[in-house]
């Protein structure tokens, strides 16, 4: 599956997107965050506080909750706010 990282989540990965072979444990958006979470390193301090995340399935907004297989395209960005 693709990951695509913006804004302050990418600063903190160090990479804008990747391709990942997610274990099958990791079928909601929640669970995939929580196995880059164990990553380590930037990764441990992006996903550390999901409050701060937002994501997004195949270009629509989801929750956590939201399931995803191979082939989808998973993307993490801050909450954004508009004025």
């Amino acid at each position: 599956m693709k990951v695509l990282y913006f804004a302050w989540v990418r600063q903190k990965v160090g990479r804008g997107e990747e391709v990942v072979d997610a274990p099958s444990e990791a079928a909601t958006v929640g669970a995939l965050a929580q196995w880059l979470q164990a990553r380590g390193g930037g990764y441990a301090e992006a996903f550390a506080d999901l409050k701060r995340v937002r994501a997004a399935v195949n270009q629509e907004h989801v929750g956590f909750d939201a399931p995803i297989k191979a082939g989808d395209e998973v993307a993490f960005f801050p909450p954004v706010t508009g004025g």
